[in-house]
Order: C-alpha cells, then structure tokens, then sequence
C-alpha cells in the first residue's frame, strides 16, 4: 500500500498550494474588466458581467487562513449571494452597499468601492456593524443610500423580526423601515424605526431633500410580510423630526393597476434624482404569472416642487431580467435599491438578478428623461394599445413615404 506523507510540512505546502490557488482565481474575478454588450433600446446599455457576486466577498471572510485552525482550507462562514445593494458617490468614490446573505441566511450589509462605478468592484474589510435598536432586528437588508441636504448620508432598510402574534408559524414576521445615519459609511447611528399607520412597511426611501421643512418618505404600505393587500401603491408622506421618525399620513404618489407590470405590487428603487425636467424615479413593478412574481424596473417623473405629483409615466418596463438574471435563489426578478447620477450625467444603475448577483447598467439623465418624457403611458386596455402602436407605425410608414433622406 502506497504510503500517505502526513507530515507537519506536507500539509503545510499542501495548504499552502490551495491558498495561492484561491487567492490567483479571486485576484482575476476582482479584476476583470467589464464591458457594455449594448440590449437595453438605446436607452441604456447593460454590461456583459455581474458588477457583484458571492465570490466577489473577500477569502478573509469565509475561510480561517490559520494552518494550524484550518489545515484542510476549509470554507467555514460561506456567502450565499450578494445582491440588492444602495449606491452612492460619496468623496469622489464609486461605492454599494451590498446586502450580503451567509450560507446561515442572515443578511448584513458591506461597502463594495469601484474606481470607475462599472467594475474592479472590491469590499471594504470589514463589513457594517450596524447598532441595534431595544428590539434586536433578526434580518436587516436591501439599505437606500441618500446624501440629504441636511449634511447626512442616510441609509433606510428593511429591518425584519417574528412576528410576536404568531409565536407557533415561523414564517410569520414583519417588516418595518430602519433607519440610520453616518459621515464615512464606517460609522452608524442607528434611529428608531419609522412609524407609520400601516402594520407592515417595505421599500421606504427617504426624499434627498426637505419638503415645507420637513423629512420626506416614500413607503409601501401592506397588510402582510409578503403580501401588499390592500396597500395602493408607492406611499408619500411627511416627518417633523428625523430622530422620532414618524409619518401620519400616507397619499398613493404612484398606484397598481389591473393587468400592468404592477398588479401585485410596486416598490420604490433608490432615491429619485433632481433633474431639470423634474424627479426622475426608479421603481419595481410585480405581477403573478403561472410561474410565479415577476419582478421588473420602470422609470417615472415627479414634479420638482410636488415631487408627489406623477408628471410622466411611460408604460411597460425599462429594465426585465434577461437570460442568466433570470436565474437564482428567487428566479425572474430584477430589483434595484441605487443608483449613481455622476457630474457629466451619466447614470449608473445598479440592480440585482433573482436575489443572487448584481449588475450595472448605464445610460445618461437626458436619454432616461426623453424615454420618460416622450414613451406614452400605459393604455390600460389591448384595442387601446393596439391604437397605440398603430399610431406610431402609421407615422413612421409616413415619414418614410415623405422621402426620408
């Protein structure tokens, strides 16, 4: 029988083989380069890699890289996905602030930074520790970054705890907005919870600026974890005091509707930017199919001084799950918690696939508001849709009668 060498020093270089290799696949994922494949009608151009993925995490947080701890190079606290993340430009630097799932299914959050908001996309060290409030959160995930105008970088997140009513069904939780502050993204202070009348709130985003002197919300009120019931829409409403974060009232800025991309239930994306032609939004649509919720991204305007006032709202979707993305933990979901309006206009969208991976998208604030500005809205109806089409065919079959060119 051959004889196996189990020596100290063995296993040392055997460990040591299997790091280097680690290591070398890691160092050519962070640094590949990434590059537009176009597919987006001329509106906005996706890129051919996922910006963020599990393996993006760093080895130092999955594997102990002690020999003497770990001779077998074991992975001992895995990632399942890294998705939903908040992004902002912040000091001159590209950054996201994933949600980050382990293999345990606890989320938290990290900040991933760039050098160019497209690719070489690497995490900070060490991720958030973010406080707790006198009611420890089981789940935190899917944080909105907003630098507001009173001098804070906000971030506002799902914040998830049982269900106290429901002691025996462990799938019974709720979901309220959580809410926290910081200078340098290292350090957070955690606020309360906001409070609002309805008993479960997901997908609040805090406006950048104050309204009448007050703090402004977009929210999502629902009846359930999952379900929005009866909730309308994407909510709006109004806070006096940051720090005791709670809005009375809620109006529906943007409601579902029968038989749209928004039947089951919508969401408010990252915070809208102030742009000349009003606040340009980015959202999620749902809708139920046989094989269960879709989830898509669709763009809408506001007003500048109403930003509750729909101005524009283009039908149909802007961003689908396509291919791959249309794969994972979740499957056909695309769903976008940031995006980054740079000083030469262009914008880049960060979204999630199916709660596994995230990817980058870029496109211009002038080329979305001409999308937003001049798609024609949702007809509600097929014959209204057809009429729709016919429209723009009779129209192009004109011009092109009239002697284009």
């Amino acid at each position: 029988m051959e004889r196996v060498d189990r020596s100290p020093a063995f296993r040392m270089s055997g460990f040591d083989a299997r790091l280097r290799a680690l290591e070398a696949a890691h160092e050519r994922l962070l640094a590949r380069r990434n590059e537009p494949v176009g597919g987006g009608g001329g509106i906005f151009e996706r890129y051919r890699h996922p910006a963020l993925t599990a393996e993006h995490t760093p080895l130092f947080w999955r594997y102990d890289l002690n020999p003497a701890t770990n001779p077998r190079l074991l992975e001992r606290l895995g990632v399942n996905a890294v998705f939903n993340p908040g992004a902002i430009k912040h000091e001159g630097r590209y950054l996201m602030v994933a949600r980050v799932e382990g293999a345990d299914r606890k989320s938290f959050f990290a900040v991933a930074e760039s050098p160019n908001g497209v690719d070489g996309w690497r995490f900070w060290d060490h991720p958030i520790r973010m406080p707790e409030t006198a009611e420890p959160d089981v789940n935190v995930y899917d944080m909105r970054l907003v630098l507001h105008e009173d001098g804070w970088v906000y971030g506002v997140f799902c914040t998830e705890r049982k269900d106290p009513r429901a002691p025996h069904d462990l799938s019974a939780a709720v979901a309220q907005a959580g809410i926290a502050r910081t200078r340098d993204l290292v350090t957070w202070e955690r606020l309360p919870d906001l409070v609002t009348p309805s008993g479960q709130q997901r997908n609040v985003v805090l406006h950048p600026e104050l309204v009448g002197g007050r703090y402004a919300f977009y929210t999502r009120p629902q009846d359930g974890f999952i379900d929005a019931g009866s909730g309308g829409g994407i909510g709006w409403g109004l806070c006096d005091d940051i720090t005791r974060p709670e809005v009375r009232e809620q109006v529906v800025v943007d409601a579902r509707a029968y038989h749209t991309i928004k039947e089951v239930k919508n969401g408010q994306g990252p915070a809208p930017i102030r742009t000349a032609g009003g606040w340009l939004h980015l959202a999620h649509g749902v809708r139920g199919t046989a094989a269960g919720l879709r989830y898509v991204l669709y763009l809408f305007v506001t007003d500048l001084a109403e930003p509750w006032r729909v101005t524009h709202a283009p039908g149909g979707y802007l961003i689908a799950p396509v291919g791959e993305e249309r794969v994972g933990d979740v499957s056909n979901v695309a769903f976008s918690c940031g995006w980054i309006a740079d000083d030469d206009g262009t914008v880049f969208i960060y979204y999630a696939s199916s709660d596994t991976r995230v990817h980058v998208a870029t496109s211009s604030v002038d080329r979305l508001l001409d999308y937003a500005e001049h798609t024609p809205p949702d007809p509600l109806r097929s014959a209204a849709a057809v009429a729709q089409r016919c429209e723009l065919i009779d129209r192009n079959l004109a011009y092109r009668k009239g002697g284009r060119g």
